[in-house]
């Protein structure tokens, strides 16, 4: 397996845990909470537990999307802060369009508690933080991929 998919499997594992923290101290500072792998496990009917291995894959799956697809678009940009917001906004429009998606096929989506508008920014920063995330993960790799070539 070519080095920079191992990272991108690695960074996405990372940058799920991190958005998962930062939904977690959200909700300790009164933001609403949001819990994907629940969301995702309700959608299903499958236990917890399958849920946040659904997560996860998704984060790799995210991350992989960057390192394959995303990257390339960006290349001219030369923040890493910046490549990463960009990112987490197409993440963030790329899950509601899959939630909605999902939704109808599964016959809806659990109703959040909280209001509707602090969840959407909850759900914004939460992604953005990921992109952020994956592209720094991956710079790193970058700079010592870089290093050790010469």
């Amino acid at each position: 397996m070519e080095p920079k998919i191992k990272r991108a499997i690695v960074g996405g594992i990372v940058a799920t845990v991190v958005m998962t923290l930062i939904m977690v101290i959200g909700a300790m500072m009164g933001m609403p909470k949001m819990n994907p792998p629940a969301m995702l496990s309700g959608m299903m009917g499958v236990p917890l537990a399958i849920g946040w291995m659904m997560h996860f894959m998704i984060g790799v799956i995210f991350a992989l999307s960057y390192v394959l697809f995303f990257e390339g678009w960006v290349r001219k940009i030369s923040s890493n802060w910046m490549k990463g917001i960009l990112f987490g906004l197409a993440a963030f429009v790329f899950a509601q369009v899959m939630m909605g998606i999902m939704g109808a096929v599964m016959g809806g989506i659990p109703s959040p508690d909280g209001s509707p508008a602090l969840i959407m920014v909850g759900s914004i920063v939460g992604h953005i933080v990921f992109g952020i995330t994956v592209t720094l993960f991956l710079k790193e790799y970058s700079v010592k991929q870089k290093l050790s070539n010469s």
